[in-house]
């Protein structure tokens, strides 16, 4: 009898356990996502809190339209007015119902593109900013290339389905989205809810709301972002967030329930994870070496986004290049002396470079000997062979 109930008693603490632990795991779970690919990154670190498939080529609609706006913004022509061709004027799909002939100004053109997904702003941007179609399509991809969208490809500025060859990643648009929201002026054009523009051939000006809901109406957090669908794609959308200094970024592709995905993304993102200093810029304390001790510093933090539990597991090596002795004497020491590498558990997620700073006395006499060297030289008339 006193056996069976030890059983009993085992059997039913066992099953306490497993609840409790699934439990307390559904407090920290990832959200349910409804898309078929979909990720979080985080617009400060580049980290990733959230992925789903977030690698494989996929049609991207009208996200397509972020790296239109970003080349128009970069091309410093956004204040000279465009005139609209009949291949613009004539592109199918969403419209700013442009005419052909009429002039337009490129910035005025870019909120059109961003706020209604006028796939004939995109066509008159490219032909304006790249001087072809063509020509502005080499251009997405040399961008894509350089700030290193290794999954993706364009063959048109606006995302319609009319090449087999235009694709891209949910990583890859996080990736082109980071960088866009770098740069002022695209932030604000992204987080416009209403724009008015001039319209030269009507008695009133064209008034555009920004199709992205989560701006509008539903996410009090979001701060801009792109909406897309086609019927190859399906529904597409990249949008930002930000809620306490914390920035974030979420790119859903083929997405049914693409609203609340974005919104429960960002609120796990929100809800567990944080920006911790890793590291302080400033003089590094826990130098022994005598010739570095007061002297290492660093010129910028290290800012990771991590769960509480995860501060825990971050550790600091420090890599130093051997000292020499005369170095003792401020002779000869080289401007960045080692590096400082952040890990989280085994990972490496960021180094820093190590610089060396002289006391004021030995800056004092540094500029000295340079003061005197140079008018040495300039006596004697040495010359800069370079």
């Amino acid at each position: 009898m006193n056996r069976k109930r030890a059983k009993f008693y085992i059997y039913f603490f066992l099953i306490f356990t497993l609840l409790f632990v699934t439990v307390s795991n559904d407090v920290q779970a990832a959200p349910s996502v409804s898309s078929q690919r979909a990720i979080l990154m985080d617009q400060e670190t580049g980290r990733i809190l959230y992925e789903k498939d977030a690698h494989t080529q996929s049609r991207i609609a009208s996200i397509t339209k972020i790296m239109t706006a970003i080349l128009a913004v970069e091309s410093g022509k956004m204040d000279q007015e465009v005139t609209v061709s009949s291949n613009a004027a004539g592109t199918e799909g969403s419209s700013l119902y442009l005419k052909a002939g009429e002039k337009i100004k490129l910035e005025d053109l870019v909120y059109g593109l961003m706020l209604r997904s006028g796939n004939d702003a995109a066509v008159a941007i490219a032909e304006f900013v790249g001087g072809s179609l063509d020509g502005f399509v080499y251009m997405m991809n040399e961008k894509a290339n350089e700030i290193g969208m290794e999954n993706t490809h364009f063959s048109n500025p606006h995302g319609l389905d009319d090449h087999k060859d235009h694709y891209s990643t949910a990583y890859d648009m996080a990736i082109l989205t980071r960088y866009s929201m770098e740069n002022g002026e695209y932030k604000e054009i992204a987080g416009t809810k209403v724009h008015t523009a001039p319209n030269p051939e009507e008695k009133w000006d064209r008034k555009w709301k920004n199709k992205n809901r989560l701006l509008t109406e539903l996410y009090k957090h979001s701060t801009g972002g792109k909406t897309g669908y086609t019927k190859l794609a399906k529904r597409t959308l990249v949008s930002t967030a930000s809620k306490d200094g914390e920035n974030l970024i979420a790119v859903t592709l083929n997405g049914p329930d693409d609203w609340n995905d974005h919104i429960g993304m960002f609120e796990y993102g929100f809800k567990n994870y944080d920006y911790k200093i890793a590291l302080e810029k400033g003089k590094i304390e826990k130098m022994d070496d005598k010739v570095y001790k007061g002297h290492a510093y660093l010129k910028r933090e290290s800012i990771l986004t991590l769960t509480d539990e995860e501060v825990k597991e971050v550790k600091v090596e420090y890599k130093m290049l051997k000292p020499k002795k005369e170095w003792l004497k401020n002779q000869d020491v080289p401007e960045v002396v080692g590096k400082a590498i952040v890990y989280l558990g085994n990972e490496k997620v960021d180094t820093l470079p190590i610089y060396y700073e002289a006391s004021s006395e030995e800056k004092k006499e540094k500029s000295w000997w340079k003061f005197w060297a140079y008018s040495f030289e300039s006596i004697i008339g040495v010359k800069d062979n370079g």
